[in-house]
């Protein structure tokens, strides 16, 4: 079974490596800005780092969800592909949100679009199931006959 589920593994430790680094990020603004907890407010350098690292947690457990999902009903191989594109994006978007407000843009919307790709693969792999499991419909090989 670990051979089946392994590259989804990888791809959550990275994730969860990619929010501590965030988390961090955020404790490092704080010494440096001068802005103590429970404050969330300060200057906009530290605003936006800030506002980087709550975006990316409060997306953390949707992408997680929809990569073992996809991973487990459609494709392993896909969806760790997809979940190492939306880890780079997530990179890019507090990096580009760090600099300015305006180049968190392409990386918000890459990232928005991979979770969409993730939505569909976890949908179509479901609904494969489903079929095959409750109907005994096996498009798949319906297609191929």
């Amino acid at each position: 079974m670990l051979d089946q589920i392994h590259l989804l593994a990888a791809v959550t430790v990275l994730g969860v490596l990619e929010q501590a680094y965030f988390f961090l990020q955020v404790i490092y603004a704080r010494r440096m800005f001068g802005v103590s907890p429970p404050k969330i407010s300060g200057p906009p350098e530290f605003e936006r780092i800030f506002r980087a690292q709550v975006n990316s947690s409060e997306y953390f457990p949707i992408f997680l969800a929809l990569l073992w999902q996809a991973g487990l009903f459609f494709h392993q191989g896909l969806a760790a592909a997809l979940g190492l594109l939306y880890l780079c994006s997530r990179y890019c978007y507090f990096t580009g949100y760090r600099a300015s407000s305006l180049e968190r843009l392409p990386a918000i919307y890459f990232s928005t679009a991979v979770l969409w790709v993730l939505v569909a693969a976890a949908a179509l792999g479901l609904s494969h199931f489903f079929l095959a499991h409750y109907v005994g419909l096996n498009i798949p090989r319906l297609l191929l006959a």
